[in-house]
């Protein structure tokens, strides 16, 4: 027997996810939820928290009552009141309630772990990396080969595989784009208590960005975005070296936030170049072939301009879950009525990921120093007639499960 319930070579199962990131285990949450079978396949030994901690903005928290995790969640983070954008060169301050909408930040290890341990023993299979998909050409199921030679036969196959997505390239999606950014994040402890509101704070200088906050009365999360240089390759890999370098980046800025960042723990430190799937790839993207689709980052990996990667991969979760709940409690392994389920998946979220990445997209091009003017211009009006209501994407329900 191999460690996936089967005989060695090859094992069939009916639902199998790549990747126990967030959207992976929401979605393996949502078909537990739903009485229906999944095993979820991660490339890592163990559960990956890469980023520190994560904003989750009132549609994530829909998605999470659904899942049945909200409450446990948030008695982990404070409610965030509101946003304060400063622009330190301008001498120029803009404020914004959410006494109306939940928003909260959470560290990514409490709801990687709540999602986790939501699920029964042994759904999640760690060591156990997709190197390549094909179809069988007698069932036209999802053959999945994985890097130790065996291969998994899928009745359904989900890609929740991040931005550089094997189930992705499967279904011949168009690569990833670099942005000009890059970002280092990082979560840190003040043992006796921070001194800032509970509100996310964004700091401009130039073209650099600063953004806080806070988790709960100890905890703070901040990011530094700023333009990517060829030099930034070496930094990824070395925390000490991503902290060196944030400090030299954040100088300028005042001293509380250099504190904030000469102070953080080493473990949470993380520094990535930002990609993003360009708003006409999602339009025009194939999201179905056969039983496979994508669904989080591996869909529509986007800018954290408007914080929504993690509450847009929780709405997929319930979405994709709820639409083949309908049609596989009918005929469980008909691959017509599963390739209908999840055509109707991908025709509920492309326009709404549509319009989220497209004002993700919008936002880069406008805080990037090296867009020339006209472009921003052009960005500018079309956030003007598209995005009037600039958190009109927090407003979304995705529904019941």
């Amino acid at each position: 027997m191999n460690k996936l319930g089967g005989t060695e070579g090859e094992v069939q199962h009916e639902i199998v996810i790549v990747g126990a990131g967030i959207c992976g285990l929401a979605t393996a949450l949502a078909l537990h939820r739903k009485g229906m079978q999944c095993i979820v396949l991660e490339r890592s030994e163990s559960l990956r928290y890469t980023g520190g901690a994560i904003g989750i903005m009132a549609n994530g928290w829909r998605a999470l009552h659904q899942l049945g995790v909200d409450s446990i969640l948030r008695q982990t983070a404070n409610p965030i009141v509101g946003t304060k954008d400063i622009w330190l060169d301008k001498n120029k301050q803009q404020d914004m309630s959410f006494m109306s909408s939940e928003a909260r930040c959470l560290r990514r290890n409490d709801l990687i772990n709540t999602l986790y341990n939501a699920l029964p023993p042994d759904v999640v299979k760690f060591g156990h990396q997709i190197v390549s998909v094909k179809l069988d050409p007698q069932t036209n199921y999802p053959v999945l080969q994985l890097q130790n030679g065996n291969s998994i036969t899928a009745k359904v196959l989900v890609g929740c595989d991040g931005a550089k997505s094997v189930v992705a390239d499967f279904l011949q999606l168009k690569p990833t784009k670099l942005a000009a950014l890059c970002s280092a994040r990082g979560v840190t402890n003040y043992p006796n208590g921070h001194p800032f509101p509970h509100e996310f704070v964004r700091m401009r200088r130039n073209n650099t960005a600063v953004g806080r906050i806070p988790i709960d009365s100890n905890l703070v999360y901040w990011f530094v975005a700023h333009p990517w240089v060829p030099t930034d390759t070496n930094i990824s890999q070395d925390r000490e070296l991503i902290r060196q370098n944030t400090l030299q980046v954040v100088k300028s800025f005042p001293k509380e936030t250099v504190e904030m960042i000469k102070n953080t723990d080493s473990d949470s430190l993380s520094f990535t170049r930002i990609r993003y799937r360009r708003p006409w790839d999602l339009l025009l993207g194939s999201f179905r072939q056969g039983t496979v689709t994508v669904a989080g980052d591996a869909m529509h990996v986007m800018g954290p301009f408007i914080a929504q990667g993690g509450s847009a991969g929780l709405e997929d979760a319930v979405v994709l879950v709820r639409n083949l709940a309908k049609k596989m409690s009918i005929i469980p392994t008909d691959p017509r009525s599963i390739g209908e389920a999840l055509d109707e998946y991908v025709k509920e979220r492309r326009m709404r990921v549509v319009r989220m990445s497209t004002q993700s997209y919008l936002t880069g091009k406008l805080i990037t120093e090296s867009t020339p003017l006209l472009v921003k211009f052009a960005c500018i009006i079309l956030m003007i007639l598209l995005f009037r209501d600039g958190s009109g994407h927090t407003k979304y329900d995705c529904g019941t499960l």
